[in-house]
């Protein structure tokens, strides 16, 4: 039966061969993009790539134009109507009497 120590040693040595085999399959799979995008004529800005691999761009909801007397909330007045607003126009309000001056 292997010591904990042996075992740990085990993991780093799997962890540093796992990483070892990821970079050598990321060098094929970036030769073979790099092959296809030469063959069609493929651009980066065909991919719609932004230069931010990896970072998703955070989603602006703009600033709030609205608020729910009652309760507080608001709303940006872009996207779907939240439930709020479309309670208060079924009373036969106007969004446009919740706008946050």
């Amino acid at each position: 039966m292997s010591s904990y120590q042996q075992i740990l040693s085990q993991i780093e040595e799997l962890k540093r061969q796992a990483e070892e085999a990821r970079r050598q399959e990321m060098s094929g799979a970036i030769a073979e993009i790099k092959r296809l995008m030469a063959q069609f004529g493929i651009t980066v800005e065909d991919l719609g790539v932004t230069g931010r691999a990896g970072k998703a761009r955070p989603k602006s909801t703009g600033n709030a134009k609205y608020r729910d007397p009652a309760s507080g909330k608001t709303w940006s007045g872009r996207g779907r109507r939240p439930g709020w607003v479309l309670e208060l126009e079924g009373q036969g309000k106007s969004v446009e009497d919740f706008r946050i001056a």
